[in-house]
């Protein structure tokens, strides 16, 4: 079983907590594949948990559009559609340059040394050493770095919750993507403009980002 962060005050957390950060990121990476069934009483022997939290996660990641339940029929990972591309990018050119604009401002140096250690593992992003998952994995972690960044947990959940969306469509054409690496590392920039409390780069450099991946994924299509 992954192993799950502790809580910022270092507590560990629920039972339920747990499940859904590990379900919600193999709905994500699509471990789980989109429109698979979802077992409640497996997923709950998979992750050392009883039914109750698995139950609580899943309501969680029904609210994030990650699985959906019929009646009489049960729980499923919700299928990746192409035409969702658009909702979400717009979303994220107007929300991700304000997270990186003031992930700039409010840092705190503990952010920032979290900040400068992914800039150190984005260095390797392009030397052919990781493969795709662990650059999506890379990617993610980036990405939740700095939301958590900006202090605003309003702000913070709502970009976990389209860039997750964004990474399903991202893992259903990675065989497709000819330059992932370079996507990956184009957070390197990103990063250091954070972490020089230059907030009007940072934004700049986040929109680019979004808006390069669109046009990645579409050409791939």
């Amino acid at each position: 079983m992954q192993q799950v962060a502790t809580e910022p005050g270092g507590e560990e957390p629920s039972l339920a907590e747990r499940a859904y950060r590990v379900v919600r990121d193999r709905l994500v990476m699509l471990e789980i594949r989109p429109g698979a069934p979802i077992n409640e009483e497996q997923l709950g022997q998979s992750l050392g948990v009883g039914r109750t939290p698995v139950r609580e996660a899943l309501k969680r990641l029904q609210y994030e559009r990650l699985v959906t339940t019929y009646p009489r029929r049960g729980t499923f990972a919700t299928d990746v559609n192409i035409t969702d591309l658009a909702h979400i990018s717009e979303v994220r050119q107007e929300l991700e340059p304000l997270a990186a604009a003031q992930a700039a401002r409010r840092a705190t140096a503990t952010d920032r040394a979290a900040l400068t250690a992914l800039r150190r593992e984005l260095g390797g992003a392009d030397s052919g050493r990781q493969d795709a998952t662990e650059l999506m994995q890379l990617d993610l972690q980036v990405h939740r770095a700095i939301y958590a960044a900006t202090h605003n947990p309003y702000l913070e959940d709502t970009l976990v919750r389209h860039d997750n969306l964004a990474t399903r469509i991202w893992c259903l054409f990675v065989d497709r993507l000819s330059d992932m690496a370079g996507h990956v590392e184009e957070h390197g920039p990103l990063i250091e403009a954070i972490v020089a409390g230059d907030a009007d780069k940072a934004a700049y450099l986040a929109r680019s980002h979004v808006v390069g991946f669109e046009q990645a994924v579409r050409a791939a299509i």
